[in-house]
């Protein structure tokens, strides 16, 4: 599922072969290394954001307007850069698994998760120019069945403490996965190829 909400095309654009100041509107590490793989240069700002769900609010929903607060916080003193924003979140039966507070927590997150499907949604917002895009997208991912020994020696090797779902699929957590459905990057934080296609929308080449 990908959900794009598009703008009027207002304000400035690139000029062909001039490219914006680019900032990415978040403190993730892996965010940051999914856009340097595509040989950007940037700036990294971290947004103070309330991450509070609101009452009723659908997954969808809580990180796309993350995201777009981020990068509205950015964006107001960074008008003419091209800033980017991010938020992820994994759930389960329609229930957020968010980042784990300990290794007790993580370990019941990974029991849950163990050979079930889940699904992973990454709400994206981008600002340039006085325009903006903000999108939804959606991946599957499928773990396999696990043996309390398997769970805590992941648990243990700390990798998902500071990640959604407490796990990390671009590392020790490949090996819990047996199948994943739509966009790979997405899982880590950013859905690439749809961040590359909003920029686009807004004027800006980033490839």
């Amino acid at each position: 599922m990908l959900a794009v909400n598009f703008v009027q095309p207002q304000g400035r654009v690139t000029e062909p072969g001039a490219s914006p100041r680019l900032v990415l509107a978040s403190a993730s590490p892996r965010r940051a290394q999914l856009l340097a793989s595509l040989g950007l240069t940037f700036e990294v700002m971290a947004p103070s954001v309330d991450e509070t769900p609101a009452n009723g609010e659908s997954p969808a929903h809580l990180v796309e307007r993350l995201a777009q607060a981020k990068v509205l916080e950015i964006a107001w003193e960074n008008h003419e850069a091209l800033v980017i924003g991010a938020d992820t979140t994994v759930t389960l039966d329609g229930v957020a698994i968010n980042k784990p507070s300990g290794f007790e927590e993580n370990r019941r997150f990974i029991e849950r998760l163990a050979g079930r499907r889940h699904e992973v949604f990454t709400g994206h917002a981008l600002a340039y120019g006085g325009r903006r895009e903000s999108f939804v997208v959606r991946t599957v991912v499928e773990f396999r069945p696990l043996s309390e020994p398997e769970i805590v020696a992941y648990c243990r090797s700390g990798e998902g403490l500071d990640k959604a779902g407490g796990y990390a699929i671009q590392g020790l957590g490949a090996t819990l996965v047996t199948g994943i459905e739509g966009c790979y990057p997405n899982v880590m934080g950013l859905s690439l190829v749809n961040v590359v296609l909003a920029a686009r929308r807004l004027g800006v080449n980033l490839v």
